[in-house]
């Protein structure tokens, strides 16, 4: 037998060995080796990949304002500090913004004491369960209106009959969801953000002359640590910033804390009432009614 023919037959049995082992060895070819992740040691499998997971739904805003108002409207008395910023427009819708810092407690229902200095202002704004008054420290002089009952009817009257309006004052009103809820147009859940170290869901809400955003603290207690209201009514849209720390809910007020005691050489002044606008006369004078003469027959 020739080298040709003996090397001919040998690689014909190397093929027919190999076909033999891939038939009757294992029934089928093996599997690919599965590649290891990137970085992983080596001889080290794959693993395997995670099942796809839904979004979750986006929080409902006025869900979290809800909850929000009615934790505070459950808590018998707090307090609070606020730094807060108010722009002024000049001319030509230039803005100012000046500072005010602000100290609230609240003793339910018929108490309040909210003190405010800043860069414009120093006042004082007390309500003992009888009498609001407002004490303006530079100035020397206060305001005093009849308001018995609680805190809310107390607000309610300032509001609207003098147009006083304190704010964060609020923040004690046992209505206080109904009062943010009230004249909504459009709310929108923004995102979870951080106020000052604390991760907040920042809110967004709309009224008809106001643009209003809360950042409330995502974490056990629904806190509000940030508010910002947009006056989109007001030419060039100024904005009204407050940042909100130092909450307490077991501080101790007494009564004498809520009573103002005016200082020496203090001026008692009246509050101007709101002028109501005026219903148009239902009475309609015909074309061409001739006056009564006087001494004439009617």
């Amino acid at each position: 037998m020739s080298k040709k023919i003996f090397w001919g037959l040998g690689i014909l049995a190397v093929i027919l060995w190999v076909a033999l082992a891939v038939a009757f060895g294992q029934g089928k070819a093996p599997a690919p080796t599965p590649k290891a992740a990137p970085g992983a040691p080596p001889g080290e499998k794959a693993a395997a990949p995670e099942p796809a997971t839904a979004p979750a739904p986006t929080p409902d805003p006025k869900q979290i304002l809800q909850q929000m108002c009615d934790f505070l409207k459950n808590q018998p008395q707090f307090s609070f500090k606020a730094e807060v910023t108010d722009d002024r427009v000049y001319r030509g819708g230039r803005k100012l913004q000046y500072g005010l810092d602000m100290e609230a407690f609240v003793r339910r229902p018929d108490k309040l004491l909210i003190n405010g200095d800043g860069d414009l202002e120093d006042k004082q704004l007390f309500f003992d369960g009888k009498t609001l008054t407002l004490f303006d420290k530079d100035k020397n002089f206060y305001g005093v209106i009849e308001a018995a009952g609680d805190l809310d009817a107390a607000l309610d009257k300032a509001g609207k009959d003098f147009g006083l309006h304190v704010g964060l004052a609020e923040l004690g009103s046992g209505r206080l969801w109904e009062h943010a809820n009230r004249g909504l147009t459009n709310a929108l859940y923004v995102g979870r953000h951080k106020v000052r170290g604390f991760s907040c869901h920042h809110l967004a809400f709309d009224k008809e002359k106001v643009h209003y955003q809360l950042w409330i603290d995502a974490g056990e207690k629904p806190l509000l640590r940030k508010v910002v209201v947009t006056q989109k009514g007001l030419p060039f849209a100024p904005q009204w910033t407050a940042y909100l720390s130092d909450w307490n809910f077991s501080p101790q007020l007494a009564d004498d804390l809520f009573t103002f005691k005016p200082p020496a050489g203090a001026q008692k002044i009246d509050f101007v009432k709101v002028k109501k606008a005026e219903a148009p006369s239902s009475k309609v004078k015909p074309k061409g009614a001739k006056k009564k003469q006087k001494g004439g027959n009617s």
